[in-house]
């Protein structure tokens, strides 16, 4: 008996049992992957037509005809309704729902020069009492006088004169706060009396 041919039967189980498991896993996914690719492509394929065999011609104008009648058909399924977006009362989703910086409404009414001014850059010169009410005078850093009445606009923040006094002129003036919200607050213009023994 010989026993060199058991020793290389041996030998090759070893040499295959020797291999490092990472090798066994590599050739096991190896295989399964062409396995699948090859199964894949059979599959994919569509299928070859069989002859038919001869039809007589009234079974072939039957399949014409039922042909025609699933032609005619589908023309006659009703469309579903289109979706249209409607965005009345919905917010436009482009805006910012916090407004930082408010967008002042343009006037179509045209400003008047003191209007173009800071209330703090005028200087009330006088006031005058008659029988229809009080007049004040203010003036403009150049000099150059203007006329108040009761509801003139005045300033740069859309301020009217709300009263006349003695010795001040009351405006009232919008304003917005972080909120967005516009606000009221009243500003008074002092009457700047000469002091005694200096100039006018």
């Amino acid at each position: 008996m010989k026993r060199r041919p058991v020793q290389n039967r041996e030998r090759k189980i070893c040499l295959y049992l020797g291999r490092p498991r990472a090798v066994q896993v590599l050739l096991l996914f190896a295989s399964i992957a062409l396995v699948l690719s090859v199964a894949g492509c059979e599959s994919g394929a569509p299928p070859t037509p069989v002859p038919s065999k001869i039809r007589s011609p009234s079974v072939a104008t039957k399949t014409i005809e039922s042909a025609k009648s699933v032609e005619k058909k589908e023309p006659e399924k009703k469309e579903e309704a289109k979706y249209a977006y409607n965005p009345a009362g919905k917010p436009d989703p482009f805006k910012p729902f916090i407004q930082l910086n408010p967008v002042k409404e343009s006037r179509n009414v045209p400003m008047t020069p003191l209007q173009k001014y800071e209330i703090s850059q005028l200087r009330l010169v006088a006031v005058i009492s008659t029988p229809e009410g009080s007049i004040a005078l203010v003036e403009d850093a150049a000099g150059k006088g203007y006329f108040l009445k009761k509801g003139t606009g005045i300033g740069q923040n859309e301020g009217k004169v709300t009263r006349i006094l003695k010795d001040r002129v009351i405006v009232e003036e919008k304003y917005q706060d972080i909120f967005g919200q516009t606000k009221t607050h009243e500003v008074s213009i002092t009457l700047h009396r000469p002091e005694e023994g200096g100039d006018s």
